[in-house]
């Protein structure tokens, strides 16, 4: 059993570490650089504090980013280091004496909980490809969001001098109306050009559906006959902005195949993959949110909570039954279990089935999507557990009439 415990208020540059002992008292308060031969030092010197003592209890209040090195060198040492999330700190502090706000108080505190707590998660390091597939998911998602930036600065501009081609098409999904953008911009340019020119222009650069295309384009420049004063440079800027969005969506492809490549690696990729639902990129997704396997969870009920699908109670005094969705879970890996049972709908009767047992009962469509990924999460823990491929349930039998 552990006599001391070091609290790590992690940071960007710096950390605060301090150390306290079986009774509260601190040993040690510190503040080190996130470089390497400063962090070893920390550790030595923490473990010779507690050389006449026990072992090292470690905890910190993130479990990635800035504190990865920190991570990585306790896991080597083999120090045991638990995670207390940034909330729970926040929390805590206001039963501490004192209003101000200190890296060294936060790692106090930090030490503190951990020493009294019995209920902290450890830190597990997740497997190499889980690792992988974690970073360039992440970088998927900012990308995405690059690109809905984009989309909706070009369709701003175009709305400041051609409003009529702004709601012609949808520019999230028309690879033709964005390549149309990069050289076609203006009432006038698309009127000069013609239907019958334009397909051929945009069928020669691989657009599908270019004659439909090019009449809407043609139409909206016939609806609008008056110049704005914004049309020179908001035309550039659309321009601009098309490009920009078609540079995003070929490093996106990249991205995706990068993503493949890696996911195909794991031993759990067929299993996730057998599942309705589940493409690569949300199979990709979920692995690595879990961390690559389900050491990290106690049982299923445990992975459910930290998807946000277990319902928490809140009740009081004579009120029971009063459930609501945590406030503490996983967003990402909620999104991802909820995409998934949507996209489950179309290819999988059994899926469809119980949504629309839960549509009878009277549910929303939101709340029998969520009890749907719950009964899906019971699943892939079965399926990751025994090592085996998901099979669709046969259609239960219609019972005879008398």
């Amino acid at each position: 059993m552990p006599r001391v415990w070091a609290g790590i208020d992690a940071g960007k540059k710096t950390h605060h570490c301090v150390v306290l002992d079986q009774k509260g008292r601190v040993l040690l308060s510190k503040r080190v650089e996130n470089d390497e031969a400063a962090l070893l030092e920390l550790i030595g010197t923490v473990i010779e504090l507690a050389a006449d003592d026990g072992d090292v209890c470690w905890a910190t209040d993130l479990n990635a980013g800035g504190a990865a090195l920190l991570i990585a060198l306790l896991a080597g040492h083999d120090q045991q280091l638990l995670y207390i999330p940034g909330r729970i700190v926040h929390h805590a502090a206001a039963t501490y004496r004192g209003d101000g706000k200190t890296d060294a108080k936060d790692a106090r505190i930090i030490a503190d909980q951990a020493r009294m707590r019995t209920d902290l998660q450890p830190v597990r390091g997740a497997d190499q490809v889980a690792v992988d597939v974690r970073l360039l998911t992440s970088h998927r998602i900012d990308v995405i969001h690059d690109r809905v930036r984009a989309i909706n600065r070009l369709r701003a501009t175009m709305l400041e001098y051609f409003p009529a081609l702004e709601r012609a098409f949808d520019y999230s999904k028309n690879k033709a109306a964005l390549t149309l953008l990069s050289h076609y911009s203006t009432p006038d340019s698309l009127r000069r050009i013609g239907v019958t020119r334009l397909a051929a222009w945009l069928k020669a650069r691989g657009c599908r559906n270019s004659i439909g295309v090019a009449q809407a384009a043609v139409d909206a420049a016939h609806a609008q006959a008056t110049e704005l004063p914004t049309q020179t440079v908001g035309s550039t800027l659309v321009a601009k902005l098309a490009a920009q969005i078609a540079a995003i969506d070929e490093d996106l492809a990249r991205i995706d195949a990068q993503i493949t490549e890696h996911f195909a690696r794991h031993r759990h990729a067929e299993i996730l993959l057998s599942m309705p639902g589940f493409g690569r990129v949300l199979a990709a997704t979920f692995l690595a949110q879990i961390g690559g396997s389900l050491d990290a969870f106690d049982s299923v009920d445990r992975l459910a909570c930290v998807a946000g699908l277990a319902p928490v109670p809140r009740d009081s005094g004579r009120i029971n039954g009063n459930l609501h969705r945590p406030q503490r879970f996983n967003r990402r890996l909620l999104r991802t279990c909820y995409l998934a049972a949507l996209s489950s709908l179309k290819n999988s009767p059994s899926s469809r089935a119980f949504y629309d047992r839960k549509r009878a009962e009277g549910k929303s469509h939101k709340q029998a999507l969520i009890a749907l990924a719950r009964r899906r999460i019971n699943v892939i823990w079965a399926l990751l557990r025994d090592h085996t491929s998901y099979q669709e349930p046969a259609p239960a039998n219609t019972p005879r009439t008398a």
